[in-house]
């Protein structure tokens, strides 16, 4: 078998290949549907500058607003008109929002925040079908309200509980820990916890049982971090394993600043 054969099928390979990652991309683009609507703020008015967050109805449990927090699938603006639009892929999701008071919050709700879930007549979280290429428009969806901590249950919870402090061991204030199930910490985080205090202790609330990989990071979407921003994972990927109604406590992470 000559040179020039060879480099001929690898070309014919590559164009192939090509192919076949556009279509690809085609299929994953159009097996998606939208959703839109508007958010208001119960004896308020509009939600304005919010965000419209999605959880994966496969993926985790129902949403909770007092014993845990679930990390959002899926995060959109709300515009000035209190409206957003959702390209969601198809699937199963549960539907909620949040208003900050300063544009720097993240994670949780916090006292004085307006949040919002969807439910149904029993007050339990409202499941909203996705299908591909379906358009669908909620209309005003006026429910949201202020949330306040005092809400938060006090029994039956679930949490890991630690401190996180810097390669000084320091305590990082302002940090979220995120709960992922997967070893690799590559897909979307489950769960995330409330910012760090002062003190550097975090208390990460999650729903049921089971093992979890953590990592503490500044940012609340799970993703990568900017340079110069503090990041740290537990025990190098050790998992965190809990039984529900438990409190691991001294779960605590070393972080440090990423970039630098």
């Amino acid at each position: 078998m000559n040179k020039r054969f060879l480099l001929a099928m690898a070309s014919i390979l590559g164009l192939v290949l090509c192919n076949a990652g556009l279509m690809q991309g085609q299929v994953e683009k159009s097996s998606t549907g939208r959703v839109m609507g508007q958010i208001g703020i119960r004896n308020v008015g509009p939600m304005m500058d919010g965000e419209v967050v999605f959880f994966d109805a496969e993926s985790g449990p129902p949403p909770s607003l007092t014993k845990y927090w679930r990390a959002p699938s899926y995060i959109f603006g709300i515009d000035a008109n209190a409206r957003f639009t959702a390209e969601l892929p198809q699937g199963t999701y549960y539907l909620g929002a949040i208003e900050r008071k300063l544009e720097s919050s993240s994670g949780p709700p916090e006292e004085g925040e307006y949040i919002y879930l969807s439910r149904d007549k029993k007050g339990n979280p409202r499941k909203l079908t996705v299908w591909e290429n379906s358009v669908t428009d909620l209309g005003l969806l006026n429910d949201a309200e202020v949330f306040k901590r005092a809400s938060l249950a006090k029994t039956g919870i679930t949490s890991i509980e630690g401190v996180i402090r810097n390669e000084h061991d320091e305590p990082v204030q302002g940090l979220l820990v995120f709960a992922y199930t997967d070893p690799a910490m590559s897909k979307k985080p489950l769960f995330v916890s409330d910012p760090s205090d002062k003190d550097g202790k975090y208390v990460l609330r999650v729903a049921g049982s089971g093992k979890f990989y953590l990592k503490a990071q500044s940012s609340h979407r799970g993703g990568s971090t900017g340079g110069g921003e503090f990041a740290g994972m537990y025990g190098n990927r050790k998992p965190v394993a809990l039984k529900k109604g438990e409190t691991r406590r001294g779960v605590n992470i070393k972080a440090y600043r990423t970039g630098v």
